[in-house]
């Protein structure tokens, strides 16, 4: 057991290689209990609703797994799906309007903090009743 553990840092050691313009995330969310998360700071959401899926009445909840640095801004190649809405087209329209977020920034403590957290779109019909997932 202790061999393999050695063997794969190794490994990892070995292939990890240094780059100025490489930024490193966090593989947990780096908030804290009393910290306050990002904040989006958009007038208008730049999420764009799927045409076909609008006229076709389907709804649903992309989650978001996103990184701010310490002045609110967002790492363009952070964005992930946390959570999948089961539409490819819906999971689309949220990654590429993440690009166009703006955020205040997370606090620890009332001091601006990098930080990475979960942000959920959701795609409501205007029509539609009920709640969405």
């Amino acid at each position: 057991m202790r061999f393999w553990r050695s063997a794969c840092l190794l490994v990892v050691l070995g292939c990890s290689r240094s780059d100025a313009n490489t930024v490193t995330l966090p593989h947990r969310s780096t908030a804290r209990l009393g910290d306050d998360p990002p904040v989006m700071i958009n007038p208008q959401s730049p999420v764009e609703y799927p045409p076909a899926l609008l006229a076709r009445g389907i709804q649903g909840k992309v989650v978001l797994r996103l990184f701010t640095d310490e002045a609110g801004r967002l790492v363009a190649d952070s964005i992930r799906i946390a959570e999948s809405s089961g539409y490819p087209a819906l999971d689309s329209a949220a990654v590429s309007a993440a690009g166009r977020f703006r955020f205040a920034p997370a606090l620890r403590n009332g001091s601006p903090i990098a930080a990475t957290f979960h942000q959920p779109i959701h795609f409501r019909h205007p029509e539609a009743r009920g709640t969405t997932p």
